[in-house]
């Protein structure tokens, strides 16, 4: 990356740690065998497979056997999502108004095929209030740990709960939340947990399903038998093996990691709230991932202010096509005024950013949004 990069779109994809690249190394070199194979490199590679694993489980609080590699969250989303559906009694899904396309568009296909989809509507914050679920059997229910574009934290234990005693089975994705703040599949009590790698300093193109023991499932490939039939194909060892190398870089420096970057954070709002008159916050101060602050400027578009900061990388709260600027579902959900929403900003922090770089970036955001 380039020196006169501040990156500030760490939520959108991180970078590959370099232990993680050491590791891989040798798996795209001279370890080259099939892990389904009974040669001595078929070996090896089925060994560092099945240490991956374990490190992963170890990451979330699970069992080893719990975990079914993938090709990253959306594969592991949709994984969960049709594949529990198509082994469910009851046709019957909770979800909310806030979620990624990589569960909204498998929940569409399900509503498609006849379920009843509930979905739950959010407050300012962006946060479900899981009392909201309406009565009834329910078959399964899927939330977002951490929502991807404004960070908050959502109450997956307390709607797992409800599910539960309505008979269902409960989905988290955490493909934001894994490697930025805490993760235990027991705390949180779900049935099922999506992993993005390339959240979590590990490559692009990986990722895990947490399948908790017990749990009826049925593959939605079909092929060979591995990841014990859930999940068919030769499984790809390098990024495994990056994967588990994050899981177990993100078990040593999370707390500290998250806590520095909570502060710096707090430095960054607090620098554009001094510079932008009316500048507001969408993101939440609290149960918010630490690293994620989402803004918006009042009048101005925010890709228009990102295109007149020269080496800041981050993301805006808006799509554009053909000229026209759409804000994200997930802002007006919270209520949020489409003229303001097509002003947001998402700058989300990483491991390495520095506090010249959160001192640099907002005064290139300041010029830029008061020139």
């Amino acid at each position: 990356m380039s020196a006169r990069q501040i990156y500030l779109d760490h939520n959108g994809t991180t970078p590959i740690a370099p232990e993680v690249a050491e590791a891989m190394w040798p798996y795209l070199t001279e370890r080259f065998g099939n892990p389904s194979s009974t040669t001595a490199e078929g070996r090896l590679a089925r060994q560092a497979v099945e240490t991956a694993r374990e490190q992963v489980a170890a990451l979330i609080g699970a069992h080893a056997d719990e975990i079914t590699f993938t090709s990253g969250g959306t594969e592991s989303n949709n994984l969960a999502l049709r594949g529990v559906a198509r082994v469910a009694g009851e046709r019957t899904l909770v979800t909310s108004v806030v979620e990624h396309p990589a569960t909204v568009q498998p929940v569409a296909g399900l509503a498609g095929q006849g379920w009843t989809v509930h979905r739950l509507g959010v407050d300012a914050a962006g946060r479900i209030d899981p009392a909201d679920m309406p009565s009834g059997p329910v078959g399964l229910g899927t939330l977002i740990l951490a929502q991807n574009e404004v960070g908050t934290i959502q109450p997956v234990a307390a709607l797992a709960d409800r599910v539960h005693g309505a008979g269902g089975v409960m989905h988290a994705d955490a493909a934001q939340a894994v490697g930025k703040i805490p993760v235990s599949v027991e705390d949180l009590a779900v049935d099922l947990l999506s992993i993005a790698g390339h959240k979590l300093y590990a490559p692009k193109g990986v990722g895990a399903l947490f399948v908790r023991r017990g749990t009826a499932i049925a593959p939605v490939l079909t092929g060979a038998g591995q990841e014990r039939g859930l999940r068919p194909g030769t499984e790809n060892v390098a990024s495994i093996v990056g994967l588990g190398v994050a899981a177990d870089l993100a078990r040593d420096v999370l707390e500290a990691s998250a806590a520095r970057q909570q502060l710096l954070r707090e430095t960054l709002w607090t620098r554009l709230a001094a510079g932008i008159t009316g500048l507001v916050r969408i993101s939440p101060a609290l149960d918010c991932l630490p690293n994620t602050l989402m803004v918006a400027v009042p009048g101005r578009i925010g890709s228009d202010l990102l295109d007149a900061v020269s080496g800041v990388g981050a993301s805006t709260g808006s799509a554009c096509h053909s000229g026209v600027h759409t804000p994200a579902t997930t802002l007006l959900e919270m209520g949020i005024d489409p003229h303001l929403a097509v002003g947001a900003l998402r700058l989300s922090l990483g491991r390495d950013t520095t506090e010249a770089e959160i001192t640099a970036a907002a005064t290139a955001l300041v010029a830029a949004a008061t020139s």
